[in-house]
């Protein structure tokens, strides 16, 4: 199975805050915030959701097709993805503009203030999935995660005119999106996923009832934070999954891309829907235990081991066949 994942590609500048960020907020202030957080460190990681994604599936061996626009400074960040299983042929570069930025700092109750600087993201629209198809043989899914909004409208509409099945993820981009855009984006999609908040701000913005939405997407797919995920489908009974559990909370940030990374590979594997929430959610929480969203190692006994602890023996037996 081929999936290409359309999304940021990005640097990102991580901070910890030892503090919390709700007492440094005056409720009759909100208005006018002006605040500055002395932080406790920096981390200058590789990120993007884009790439995130496919660094995850490429762990996992499902060979993911990156497409996404970066800048001229993107070779050493090709070189780490090519080693470690993503295709990023379809990696348009920019001639005149860096890769993107995130900027985040973390508090000590894991909430996050960000800021995003699109650089060479803006050219993403510029991209014809028609000729990903064709380097790589077909496409038999294409997940479109959060990148520039014009090339988020047309990778919509190319899969929808040429077929192609498609995921909606609009993640970041959400709060920027009308809830036209955001009707076009999702109408027809074969999975749809979004957080818990995702959820609700989709259905406030396109004014669609859980119901109408579920009618108009194939599945939806909703993680719940440390609850794990619910999959609905019109029809069936939800799918819910919990998460393993943790060795200790570190960083947030890239624990949905995980996510969304194992679940992908296992419909590439061809496993069921419950089975491939199960790798979601066991990938995910590699990535909460670490800092960075590609720092994390896959060692495929350990992975196993814990798997099985937390989902039973037939389910890992079925993982274990596609895994090694």
């Amino acid at each position: 199975m081929r999936i290409a994942v359309t999304g940021s590609i990005a640097t990102d500048h991580l901070m910890t805050f030892p503090g919390r960020f709700a007492d440094q907020l005056v409720a009759d202030q909100l208005h006018t915030v002006s605040l500055s957080f002395l932080v406790d460190n920096l981390d200058v990681r590789r990120g993007g959701v884009g790439a995130n994604i496919c660094f995850g599936m490429g762990q996992l061996g499902t060979a993911p097709i990156l497409v996404g626009a970066a800048g001229s400074d993107f070779d050493e960040y090709r070189a780490w993805l090519d080693r470690h299983g993503v295709d990023t042929g379809s990696v348009r570069i920019s001639e005149v503009l860096h890769t993107a930025r995130f900027v985040c700092t973390t508090d000590a109750d894991h909430n996050q203030i960000g800021s995003f600087y699109t650089g060479a993201m803006s050219e993403a629209r510029q991209i014809e999935l028609q000729a990903v198809a064709k380097r790589v043989g077909g496409l038999d899914l294409v997940l479109i995660g959060a990148d520039d909004p014009e090339a988020m409208l047309r990778h919509t509409e190319e899969c929808k005119a040429r077929s192609i099945p498609f995921a909606a993820d609009f993640s970041q981009q959400i709060a920027r999106m009308t809830g036209e855009d955001i009707r076009t984006l999702l109408d027809g999609a074969t999975y749809l996923f979004s957080n818990e908040y995702e959820k609700g701000l989709i259905e406030s913005k396109t004014g669609w009832t859980d119901e109408e939405i579920l009618g108009k997407v194939g599945h939806r797919v909703t993680t719940l934070g440390s609850r794990g995920v619910r999959i609905e489908r019109v029809g069936d009974e939800p799918v819910v999954v919990g998460c393993p559990e943790e060795d200790g909370k570190v960083d947030p940030t890239g624990v949905g891309d995980a996510f969304r990374a194992g679940f992908l590979s296992g419909l590439a594997w061809g496993v069921g829907l419950e089975r491939a929430a199960q790798v979601g959610c066991m990938l995910a929480t590699l990535v909460i235990e670490t800092l960075g969203t590609q720092e994390y190692t896959l060692r495929r006994a350990n992975f196993m081991d814990r798997f099985t602890k937390a989902y039973g023996h037939a389910a890992a037996e079925e993982v274990r066949a596609h895994l090694s």
